[in-house]
């Protein structure tokens, strides 16, 4: 079973990890941990403790400081901006709630901020995680269209409910119990030049098979709501020139809404302000999320064409606190954080810097099989053969707690790819140091 969201829970070197690392005080939290929660796949029980973070810094309760290459994609502006912290104080003190029937200046605000954004007039949204939203996006499309069915990429992540969890393709979230999933929920390979599904050994020779596949079931089944797809894969993979825009002209040609889910790569993680730009296309809808509160509160939202607005006799993303003012205020302060602070171009230049930089250093590395990614989103292959491109995840492994035991946290991808995400406010000295981790400890496994 492939885990993209994360490293297994269970692994032999995890466990020799967290027993070398934890002191007294960590291994009781730790199990106390595992007693008060319920189990899964991917989070608990938990492999360390934190009782503080700040900037792209996380401190674990024995004292010990990592730069935090994960995140969970929530730390765009890094941990405790300050002005994200006294705007929250601030709007604590003058408008903590807002329940439903009444509306807010500052959550007005904030959807009239993200609308203008948008490539086209928009109305929005807000839930309070990124798989509520998903699936509003997709209750949309249904009534805009009259249509059900979903269009989706095997391998893909875009929430554990139901919906989400439907129109995604990792097998972690498609268990048993997750199932029946919901009906018309179609899939296809998703774009991945590396391991193409299709065979093919590059873009070069492949005349987007890929794309092609999407257009053939879009036209087979006909009746197609909506295509749901990440903009660039957080794996991270990106796609070929030309892929989105062969899928959105053949959703238009089919009558099937496209839409984006910018999650983890929106608000300019990738050098752009959202991740579809790179690949010139305008979807129908975006759906943003994760780091959209700062790092510090949940709120995610969606942006839809405002002639989609069409579902007002229905409940399509009825939320306690779906117009919360504190909330709305973290999101605000944070698309300040990003304009005022030039974050976008500068994950744009210090992307470009970190993939020039690794290609130098592990490109012809003999377990380094691919280096790819966008802005502040990049990732390494760990291979066995690079020839044959075969995945080696126990060595990707022990590179991730080598990194670890100096500082470095990030997390694995389809158990085998070294996936680096900083916050878009890290400084060269910060990033230079997080590289020469890395390389350190893959040419060490080498």
């Amino acid at each position: 079973m492939r885990h993209t969201e994360g490293e297994s829970n269970t692994s032999a070197a995890r466990a020799s990890w967290v027993n070398q690392q934890s002191n007294e005080q960590t291994k009781e939290l730790l199990s106390r941990d595992a007693d008060a929660f319920l189990h899964q796949s991917l989070s608990s029980p938990c492999a360390s403790t934190i009782r503080k973070a700040e900037g792209i810094w996380i401190e674990d309760t024995s004292g010990r400081r990592y730069m935090d290459f994960h995140g969970n994609s929530v730390h765009h502006i890094g941990y405790g901006h300050p002005r994200l912290i006294a705007a929250i104080k601030d709007q604590l003190d003058t408008l903590p709630f807002s329940p439903r029937r009444f509306t807010n200046e500052v959550s007005v605000e904030l959807a009239e901020r993200l609308g203008a954004l948008a490539p086209w007039p928009a109305k929005v949204l807000f839930t309070t995680g990124g798989s509520d939203a998903v699936e509003v996006a997709m209750k949309v499309a249904r009534a805009a269209t009259g249509r059900f069915k979903t269009l989706s990429f095997w391998d893909s992540f875009h929430g554990a409910g139901f919906g989400a969890s439907s129109v995604g393709g990792e097998a972690t979230f498609r268990s048993q119990i997750a199932g029946p999933l919901l009906p018309g929920s179609e899939h296809v390979a998703p774009f991945h030049c590396y391991h193409c599904a299709y065979g093919h050994p590059g873009p070069q020779s492949c005349d987007l098979a890929c794309a092609g596949m999407a257009k053939y079931v879009l036209e087979r089944e006909g009746d197609i709501a909506a295509v749901v797809g990440e903009p660039m894969r957080a794996v991270p993979v990106v796609p070929p020139e030309g892929y989105w825009q062969s899928v959105e002209k053949s959703a238009q040609e089919n009558g099937t809404l496209l839409i984006i889910d910018e999650i983890p790569t929106g608000l300019g993680k990738t050098g752009r302000f959202f991740a579809h730009e790179h690949d010139g296309v305008a979807p129908d809808i975006i759906v943003l999320g994760k780091a959209l509160g700062g790092g510090a509160l949940p709120i995610a939202a969606v942006l839809a064409r405002a002639d989609l607005d069409v579902a007002g006799d229905f409940a399509i993303g009825h939320y306690t606190h779906e117009k919360n003012p504190v909330t709305a205020r973290a999101a605000l302060t944070t698309l300040d954080i990003i304009e005022d602070e030039g974050l976008v171009e500068k994950a744009d230049i210090l992307g470009k810097f970190a993939r020039d930089r690794l290609n130098e250093t592990l490109g012809r590395n003999s377990i380094v099989g691919d280096i790819r990614g966008r802005g502040c989103m990049f990732g390494i292959e760990i291979v066995s053969d690079r020839k044959a491109r075969t995945p080696d995840p126990i060595r990707a492994e022990a590179i991730l707690y080598a990194c670890l035991s100096e500082g470095l946290s990030f997390k694995l991808s389809a158990s085998n790819v070294l996936t680096l995400s900083p916050p878009m406010t890290i400084s060269e000295a910060e990033l230079d140091q997080a590289l020469t981790i890395v390389e350190a400890a893959v040419r060490d496994a080498e």
